[in-house]
């Protein structure tokens, strides 16, 4: 059994942690407000999950999934992050994270972002275009006719993969879509973004997705 930690625990990172409890892992869960607050999440996971710090939740995980609000990704902490991969599922919403000039001439993307805060990281963009309410409900066995696929991208081709798998293992076809540079064709606004796509679906969104969206 391998430990996921979740730096941030609202509907994704909740949904995540309940999927990754299910599918025999540990969590440690960590929200800005503290591990006193997570009490009752905790008790629903049961005996493989604790609570803790954002620290805590990046040194206890093989795997870290950073799931908090794009504005705030300069609290992530960095150091006990270094040689991991982290799942980052973060979405760019300028009513909520203020204006950032780089995305919004499409200079940058959300995960680069993030994996240029985490260096020594290896960032891996995933489940950030699927509602949290269906990582729960939409999911299906392998083989399943028209199972819904997510996107996985990322510049490490062996974390890419170790990614896919834990999609494959929670009920979803994995497409493996490329470097880091690459994923904005999968953020808000794209064909694809929120799409109950199979496989062939969302490579065809990715295909149509364009920079002037807006």
């Amino acid at each position: 059994m391998s430990t996921i930690g979740l730096i941030g625990a609202g509907n994704i990172g909740g949904q995540l942690a309940r999927l990754a409890v299910q599918h025999g892992y540990r969590v440690v869960i960590s929200n800005s407000r503290g591990p006193e607050t997570l009490g009752d999440l905790v008790a629903e996971l049961g005996a493989d999950a604790t609570a803790g710090t954002a620290e805590e939740a990046a040194r206890a995980g093989d795997v870290v999934v950073v799931t908090i609000p794009l504005k705030n990704i300069d609290s992530v902490p960095v150091e006990p992050l270094a040689g991991k991969i982290v799942i980052d599922t973060n979405n760019y919403y300028p009513q909520r994270d203020g204006r950032i000039a780089r995305l919004d001439a499409n200079e940058a993307t959300t995960a680069g972002l993030l994996q240029e805060h985490l260096p020594s990281s290896k960032v891996v963009k995933a489940f950030n275009h699927i509602a949290a309410a269906d990582l729960t409900t939409k999911n299906a066995p392998a083989g399943t006719e028209g199972r819904r696929a997510l996107a996985v991208y990322g510049d490490d081709a062996d974390a890419r993969a170790v990614v896919a798998a834990i999609i494959d293992e929670f009920g979803f076809d994995a497409l493996d879509a490329g470097p880091l540079a690459d994923s904005w064709r999968i953020e808000r606004d794209q064909p694809g973004y929120v799409k109950p796509d199979d496989s062939a679906g969302l490579e065809r969104h990715l295909a149509a997705a364009t920079h002037d969206k807006n």
